[in-house]
């Protein structure tokens, strides 16, 4: 029996409502308020198993916006 990866391939579909969630949240409000935030590129220090996911995810997927966004840019 093969192993499934844990990692999608293919194209995201947006979700407005987390988009909004992630913006408006009190944690961020907070995190950005106080200036408690690591610098960009410091994902691999603070948690390097979340980063390489990410690292994985992006790479793999292509966001339905971006691919709308390519179009109307030519």
């Amino acid at each position: 029996m093969a192993r499934r990866s844990g990692f999608k391939m293919g194209i995201r579909k947006p979700s407005l409502g987390k988009m909004l969630t992630a913006r408006t949240s009190v944690s961020r409000y907070v995190r950005h308020s106080l200036g408690v935030k690591a610098p960009r590129g410091w994902g691999w220090v603070t948690d390097p198993k979340r980063a390489l996911y990410n690292r994985v995810y992006s790479r793999l997927t292509v966001s339905v916006l971006d691919l709308i966004k390519g179009l109307f840019r030519r």
